[in-house]
């Protein structure tokens, strides 16, 4: 069964979940909403929502330095406790968004943080580019608004791909960590600085580089 919008926001307001998790859920389950929650529940990302709206005011400023020193990344990740701040099961989760960062280079943690004008300008390219392809007009918009979908996964935080497992999202991590830990866990913000930025230069795979070093 093809997973619809509509049931995607039933199964978020009913369970509170991530939007990306909610149809993840949707899909393993065919679409059962009832199923979904339960899938939901099963991997406690549903109990790790409800723990969303508790301050977070403690946590960690990490830093990563790529190898090469190309690239470096600073991030602040809160908690609810100093006793949680310093567990290394948290430590080792911020070091992976740290890492996240310098691989995947993201712009904004959520897509809420996406300008309007951001937004208008991708919709503008993404359209031009559907029109170039000689696609009909008639269907254009709704392949900007599935181009945009990439634009969010490939840009924001939350919505990427975790580097070291291919199969969740970011924030489908964060969520498994809110579980496992119990406690509200935030991504603050961060920033990330390249060597050249904004210079001509050779392109370069970060990713593979990246992972090369920490499995060294």
């Amino acid at each position: 069964m093809a997973v619809t919008a509509a049931m995607v926001k039933e199964l978020r307001e009913k369970t509170g979940a991530g939007m990306l998790d909610c149809k993840k859920a949707l899909e393993e389950a065919n679409g059962d909403i009832t199923r979904a929650a339960e899938v939901l529940r099963e991997k406690g990302l549903a109990a790790a929502a409800k723990k969303a709206g508790r301050v977070a005011s403690e946590g960690l400023v990490e830093s990563y330095i790529h190898a090469n020193g190309r690239i470096g990344v600073l991030v602040e990740v809160n908690c609810e406790t100093d006793f949680v701040a310093k567990n290394e099961a948290f430590r080792e989760f911020v070091r992976d968004i740290a890492l996240q960062i310098a691989a995947a280079n993201p712009k904004f943690i959520r897509r809420e943080e996406v300008s309007q004008e951001e937004l208008d300008k991708e919709r503008e390219i993404l359209k031009a580019q559907a029109l170039n392809e000689g696609k009909p007009a008639n269907i254009v918009e709704k392949m900007v608004e599935g181009r945009l979908s990439k634009y969010y996964e490939e840009f924001c935080l939350l919505e990427q791909s975790f580097i070291k497992d291919q199969d969740k999202t970011i924030e489908t991590l964060l969520n498994e960590k809110i579980a496992s830990i119990g406690e509200n866990i935030s991504i603050r913000r961060f920033v990330r600085y390249e060597l050249g930025e904004g210079l001509e230069k050779k392109q370069d795979n970060f990713v593979e580089e990246v992972m090369a070093q920490v499995q060294q």
